[in-house]
């Protein structure tokens, strides 16, 4: 099965399917590793992962070679971050086109402007008309080869304080341009908001959410609002960054490693996420040329005089 038709299950499927956020090849190991059904590949993450920020500094290109890797490493079928789509509708179409040239499973974009900023900061959250996301979305639909790619479309209406009727006017508009599912974003801490969108949504359309800040809702309740997947989005960087500060602080103060060698995953498991034994195995089967030559002296090579 494809990767574009896993992703498609899972927007299908009765259950509450989730989605771990990954942001390089060993992360997106880990995820698969956990029994995650899919990844999501963010934008907040990868951005941070390189020492950038969240509002476009990385090019599409950069996070289409990020992407490889991660595909590469990985069974999982990935969503991807897209952001804005980068520019207009044409940019969008390229984004698509090359997305599946490396079977990515789908892309979500978001109808603010670009250059976008984090949901979570507290300016510049302007939003594109709802005339131009549907172009991107039908431009987006129109360039996909694979019938089974995925075209998620994002609305932060609710980040950007419009009314729930506008959130849900931008929905429906989306699903009828030809979105495959509909991300419903909120900063609240707490569902109001997803739970007013989901009592008045009669779309068949999935709905996708992202409960950053409101996570302390139980995931039955999301279950019981008919929500057909939840994205953990930047969970796995926000808890590395504490641990590996406390690691570096620790061993330039101790000037040793000797008080966190316990507790530091064993060179071995680092080796077993790169599939080391591949390697190893495939050495045995190609590299013949370094076999010994024969002991017959009478064989010589070009470079001896007989």
């Amino acid at each position: 099965m494809t990767k574009t038709q896993k992703f498609k299950n899972l927007l299908s499927s009765n259950n509450l399917e989730f989605l771990m956020e990954a942001h390089n090849g060993i992360t997106a190991k880990i995820v698969e590793k956990t029994g995650f059904k899919g990844i999501w590949a963010s934008g907040l993450t990868m951005s941070a992962s390189l020492g950038v920020r969240d509002n476009n500094e990385l090019s599409w290109t950069q996070v289409v070679s990020m992407l490889e890797f991660m595909n590469d490493a990985t069974e999982l079928p990935i969503l991807v971050d897209g952001d804005t789509g980068y520019g207009n509708f044409n940019n969008v179409r390229r984004l698509v086109k090359y997305l599946e040239r490396i079977e990515i499973a789908g892309v979500c974009i978001e109808d603010k402007v670009f250059p976008k900023n984090n949901s979570f900061l507290e300016s510049g959250q302007e939003l594109a008309t709802i005339e131009e996301f549907c172009g991107k979305i039908r431009a987006a639909k129109d360039s996909q080869n694979d019938s089974a790619f995925s075209i998620v479309a994002r609305t932060e209406g609710f980040i950007a304080g419009r009314t729930l009727n506008e959130v849900l006017d931008r929905a429906y508009s989306y699903a009828e341009a030809g979105a495959d599912a509909i991300v419903v974003h909120s900063k609240k801490s707490d569902s109001c908001e997803i739970d007013q969108f989901m009592d008045l949504w009669q779309a068949e359309k999935p709905i996708i959410i992202i409960p950053t800040r409101y996570y302390q809702t139980k995931t039955d309740h999301f279950r019981e609002k008919g929500i057909r997947m939840v994205i953990w989005a930047n969970q796995l960087m926000r808890g590395l960054i504490p641990h590996v500060e406390m690691l570096a602080k620790k061993i330039y103060e101790e000037e040793s490693v000797c008080s966190i060698e316990s507790s530091i995953a064993p060179l071995h498991t680092l080796f077993d996420y790169q599939n080391t034994v591949e390697l190893e195995e495939a050495e045995k089967k190609y590299l013949h040329y370094r076999q010994r030559l024969p002991k017959d002296k009478s064989i010589t090579t070009k470079n001896e005089i007989v």
